[in-house]
């Protein structure tokens, strides 16, 4: 076995249907009397919920969250919580969301509780983005790590089924490369493989009957797990690559890591052949990137650029941005590799790749 380093980020979970009755207690565990509620305009109500269930310790609401957290929305959100005196912070809502949380708690350290009703996984890494200029900057802290999360599958019903895809794509995204990350470790691939699976087990629930509390929960579940790789070993290419096409070209951030998911697989399977190996047999499949093609196809996400409105013409930007400053990866950087593989995303080109190796 080889060597490595085993660091676990401290985070408290609360887990189960109908966990969110259990939120005044773990404000009160946080030792927190002002609690700023943060949501995106669409998810006002819920948070408006969060907001009559904390009662008097309940500061206010900012429904402001947008996408990639916009550098304006941050410092918006950083004076609202300092204007009302707030001493922690509720974000309720997917990675948008939980990324406001994480932009006011860098700079105040203000304490986060995070109640995710998607499967983005954020609320548990010490990540955080911030967009400004059209550049997505990405950074660690430990600051930005909620203290607290409430997963409550009932809240995750109203999610849409395509959202739903995505979303929980996007969490498969983070066990995958955690998988062959630089600093990995077996405890993690142990997660990031079973989130994987249980994720797979979900979404074809989900797409039968949106309000099936097991599926939702198997994803919830899965997502848990497949966020806390991310907050423990770095990521790679597919990553870097779908910061740059949200933050550069602002596409949306669930579908993007859904369409170059596979393609970032495709690109890196010669060099991580174990890797390539659980990953599909998680997934239940014979070829990694062809089966996260699939799967993402087969449950109705969008498999193509083209189809998020990505003009063609901007996939040479795209490529020069994403190779200019890349994060760590095990099969080198080649800028017309790069190009080949975002053309296959925006054409939504079904890849594979046949390495099988048994880890």
């Amino acid at each position: 076995m080889d060597a490595f380093v085993y660091n676990a980020n401290a985070a408290r979970v609360v887990f189960g249907a109908g966990a969110l009755r259990h939120l005044e207690r773990e404000i009160g565990l946080l030792g927190a009397q002002r609690a700023l509620v943060l949501s995106t305009p669409g998810q006002r109500k819920l948070a408006e919920r969060v907001a009559a269930l904390l009662g008097a310790k309940a500061a206010g609401i900012f429904d402001g969250a947008v996408m990639h957290v916009p550098i304006e929305a941050a410092r918006q959100a950083r004076d609202e919580a300092r204007r009302l005196d707030a001493d922690c912070a509720v974000a309720i809502g997917g990675g948008s969301t939980v990324g406001l949380g994480k932009a006011i708690a860098l700079e105040s350290g203000l304490p986060i509780l995070a109640i995710p009703t998607t499967y983005a996984g954020s609320e548990m890494t010490p990540i955080y983005g911030i967009t400004e200029g059209g550049l997505k900057k990405t950074g660690k802290d430990a600051r930005v790590l909620p203290r607290t999360v409430i997963y409550d599958p009932e809240l995750s019903t109203g999610l849409p089924v395509g959202l739903s895809v995505t979303s929980a794509m996007n969490a498969m995204a983070h066990a995958a490369e955690g998988l062959y990350a630089q600093d990995s470790n077996p405890i993690m691939s142990l997660m990031a493989e079973q989130g994987l699976a249980a994720i797979a087990r979900a979404l074809p629930g989900i797409v039968r009957q949106a309000g099936d509390i097991e599926a939702r929960s198997q994803a919830l579940y899965g997502a848990w797990l497949c966020g806390t790789v991310l907050g423990n070993v770095g990521m790679a290419l597919h990553h870097k690559l779908c910061h740059t096409l949200g933050g550069s070209f602002n596409l949306p951030h669930a579908e993007c890591h859904t369409i170059v998911l596979p393609h970032a697989m495709a690109y890196n399977a010669p060099a991580v052949p174990d890797a390539m190996a659980r990953i599909a047999r998680a997934i239940g499949t014979q070829d990694a990137a062809a089966g996260l093609h699939d799967l993402a196809r087969d449950n109705g996400a969008p498999v193509a650029l083209r189809d998020l409105g990505m003009p063609e013409a901007d996939l040479d930007r795209a490529a020069d941005i994403a190779v200019s400053n890349p994060y760590w990866n095990p099969r080198p950087i080649e800028r017309s590799a790069i190009r080949a593989l975002l053309q296959n995303a925006w054409a939504g080109v079904r890849p594979v790749t046949n390495v099988s190796r048994n880890p």
